[in-house]
């Protein structure tokens, strides 16, 4: 059965996306079978990865509101052992659409549960906000694994997603877990940036990853590509920061 993790932050341009492709590259490149689920209708993830929703029949915009086969919207990607669940602009509709749909937080959870036996690991990029297909990601994970910008307003921000992951616990009966926080875009020239990293440790302790992911340029550019950071540039510090996260993943979740 998969590890089910969401990525999630309810700030935008905290570098959630990237960590989400890249994470899941290197999980695929270590030999276990993974999946993204976008679940942003911006669609970062799907161009990121080489994935032109516009030529596509079907995205998971349709699955919210409909039973057709799985089969029909998933993409294999140019990474062995990667697949994508991609998105499109459309699934910004399934929010008011589906207030009218039974168990409406829990309308991911069936969708992929026929997934579950099929890949060791799937990561599902939420959108930054703490909408209907944001709760319906979380629902649906076993695991939430958080990136944070070292920047001043970051320890706001994961106080009201511990508040939200709380009240999905209380309220729908998921036993969600905290898998930890991930730092991200993070320039070690610049005061700040080491001031609210030790305070994110302290805040946080036990729970914040070693691999710190540096404000890198070549992890700027590897979307552009439809490329995660692996293909890119395999031996930048970005490339190398997400393969520690990886592993540290894998041991996390693999030895427990």
């Amino acid at each position: 059965m998969a590890f089910v993790i969401a990525v999630c932050n309810q700030k935008g341009g905290v570098g959630k996306t990237t960590t989400t492709i890249n994470l899941g590259a290197y999980l695929a490149a270590s030999g276990r079978k993974t999946l993204i689920i976008d679940c942003d209708p911006q669609a970062n993830a799907t161009l990121g990865l080489g994935i032109d929703y516009k030529k596509l029949r079907t995205n998971l915009y349709h699955h919210f509101l409909s039973n057709i086969p799985l089969s029909s919207s998933l993409q294999h990607t140019s990474i062995f052992g990667l697949d994508v669940l991609p998105s499109s602009p459309n699934l910004i509709g399934a929010q008011v659409e589906l207030n009218s749909v039974p168990r409406k937080e829990e309308r991911l959870r069936d969708i992929i549960s026929c997934l579950l036996p099929l890949y060791r690991y799937i990561l599902i990029d939420l959108p930054p906000s703490l909408g209907l297909l944001t709760v319906n990601g979380l629902v649906a994970a076993d695991y939430v694994l958080i990136p944070i910008q070292t920047e001043f307003y970051a320890l706001d921000g994961l106080g009201q997603l511990i508040t939200t992951i709380d009240l999905i616990r209380r309220n729908l009966g998921k036993d969600l877990k905290i898998l930890g926080a991930v730092l991200t875009l993070y320039d070690k020239r610049n005061r700040l940036d080491r001031l609210v990293t030790k305070h994110i440790i302290r805040y946080f302790p036990g729970y914040v990853f070693n691999a710190i992911i540096p404000r890198n340029v070549t992890l700027a550019e590897a979307p552009s590509f439809g490329k995660p950071v692996l293909q890119y540039n395999p031996f930048s510090d970005g490339a190398r920061a997400y393969a520690q996260l990886a592993r540290e993943l894998i041991k996390k979740l693999e030895t427990t």
